[in-house]
């Protein structure tokens, strides 16, 4: 319920019709952030008539940072246009009496507001909208400068004018520096924060920063690298080139081997070379392929067992199933030297019985052990998804969720406020933003898109589509209509479907995504 937010704009209102302005000489609108709450926030903008005649309604507008939304207002009539918004007159207001005051509040999403640009007031300059009156600019080129378990150094770009900055760290009260550069310290091993930092001068500060996020060091990551690139390898055969493992190149760092099938018990996985692809590839045995896992791991590389699948068929949804599953997995880790599983199963899970079979593995494997998943689209729209669930209450022993980035048609991203065309990097940047501003860590989440032409019936894009979305959510850079909230310097790669159309396409995926990759460490 909003009864406090309610009360203090009555109490608002109370005051200013009562105490008008004594010097005003026009009508002004000015925003003020009641509250903010990580996940959304709440806003109040108070119309002052400072002028000697009543105003007969008012209209105020102004924009609102990409990847920000109001989805709803009171006291006052809203529309919007992209991240334009206009308020007016509700219909049963009074003209407002010279020097009195109104206000009309919202609720916005996601939280972290840095807040309005562009105010007007029936046309003109809204005065005092909240915006920088002293003329100081925002705060930008915001880089971590390096990071270990309990501090992170920052540093950005120096706004002409400025005699100091204010650095917030997660709403708590700001610390004041001099130069452009700031070490933040007593931080937890492997947490997320957001910073936002103010440019100021004699006469006040400038408007606030677009927020930064970064997360500390001391998240578990199996050894892989901080940004790295996985590839899925094909244990059948299909129009795709026919590889052994062994002819994996350097540039993935993470294999993932699909699929492990399932078998007439509840939760069972069973894996062995595929005995098509054997015949295709001239003889390829079991004993073949156990040699090739630990050739790769002798390289460096991880290699996991993928399960499911777009045809899978593993279902985990009991007790006993959530037993079997850990039980049959790890004896195929212990058999053919697997480092983890992938959890991709295309045709529905159940993220309780799920959750309790991957920390059962996690026991008897680990803390090595690496967990992945590989979602559809449609499977981490929203919190409630049993995928995204599961993703959430497995976040303190999960790798990093590579979802699929295709084959979805057209979605809404996290701004909700369009429907963006897969194969664009907005499609891309927008949706991986759902996950990145609700809940998982940004070094949890990769962006998963096909190698080339005939990966995937929709959504095949140029590598550089893919660098350029990288590029977007890190830095904020490169971005297409979208705009992320905030830069997510530890994203933490990408994923293709797969290996072998990658080979198929001249290798163009991993030889143009894994060096760019390596640039961003």
């Amino acid at each position: 319920m909003r009864l406090r937010p309610i009360l203090l704009a009555l109490a608002t209102l109370a005051l200013s019709l009562t105490a008008p302005p004594a010097h005003a000489a026009s009508a002004t609108a000015t925003f003020v952030k009641v509250s903010d709450w990580g996940s959304g926030f709440e806003g109040k903008v108070t119309v002052t008539n400072g002028t000697s005649t009543p105003m007969n309604g008012w209209n105020v507008q102004f924009d609102v940072p990409a990847g920000f939304s109001i989805p709803s207002a009171w006291d006052a009539v809203m529309s919007r246009s992209g991240q334009h918004y206009t308020f007016t007159t509700p219909s049963w207001a009074s003209p407002l009496a010279a020097g009195a005051s109104v206000s009309f509040g919202f609720n916005g999403s996601p939280g972290n507001f840095p807040g309005v640009s562009g105010c007007t007031l029936n046309g003109a300059p809204c005065g005092d909208s909240g915006e920088d009156p002293g003329g100081l600019g925002k705060v930008g080129g915001i880089r971590l400068t390096s990071a270990t378990a309990t501090s992170a150094a920052l540093s950005w770009s120096a706004v002409p004018g400025a005699t100091g900055y204010k650095v917030r760290l997660d709403g708590a009260a700001a610390v004041t520096v001099t130069g452009t550069s700031h070490t933040l310290t007593g931080l937890d091993p492997c947490s997320s924060h957001t910073v936002t930092i103010t440019a100021t001068d004699a006469s006040g500060d400038g408007p606030a920063g677009d927020p930064f996020g970064f997360t500390t060091a001391g998240c578990q990551s199996g050894t892989l690298p901080r940004h790295f690139l996985t590839g899925y390898w094909h244990n059948f055969v299909n129009p795709a080139v026919e590889l052994k493992l062994s002819a994996v190149p350097d540039e993935y760092d993470l294999i993932a081997v699909a699929f492990g099938e399932a078998t007439a018990t509840p939760g069972e996985v069973v894996f062995g070379v595929d005995p098509e692809l054997a015949t295709a590839l001239g003889g390829y045995t079991d004993a073949q392929f156990r040699a090739d896992v630990q050739a790769l791991q002798q390289r460096g590389k991880k290699v996991i067992l993928s399960v499911g699948g777009e045809a899978g068929r593993v279902q985990v949804a009991s007790a006993a199933a959530a037993t079997r599953f850990a039980d049959s997995v790890y004896a195929l880790m212990r058999s053919y030297g697997f480092d983890g599983v992938d959890i991709d199963l295309e045709n529905g899970l159940n993220a309780t019985y799920m959750g309790q079979a991957l920390r059962s593995l996690r026991a008897k494997a680990g803390s090595g052990l690496i967990i992945t998943m590989a979602p559809q689209t449609i499977d981490m729209q929203s919190t409630g998804m049993e995928y995204f669930k599961l993703a959430l209450s497995i976040k303190d022993i999960l790798t990093v969720v590579h979802t699929q980035f295709y084959n979805s048609g057209s979605m809404l991203g996290c701004d909700q406020a369009f429907a963006y065309s897969q194969g664009t990097v907005d499609f891309i940047t927008a949706l991986a933003c759902i996950q990145l501003e609700n809940g998982l860590r940004p070094d949890q989440v990769a962006l998963g898109l096909p190698a080339g032409p005939g990966a995937a019936n929709g959504g095949v894009v140029s590598p550089s589509v893919v660098t350029r979305a990288l590029d977007c959510l890190a830095k904020r850079t490169g971005c297409g209509t979208f705009v992320p909230p905030r830069a997510y310097p530890d994203i933490r790669g990408a994923m293709t479907w797969s290996i072998n159309w990658d080979a198929s396409n001249n290798w163009s995926f991993s030889k143009t995504v894994k060096p760019h990759l390596q640039g961003m460490s």
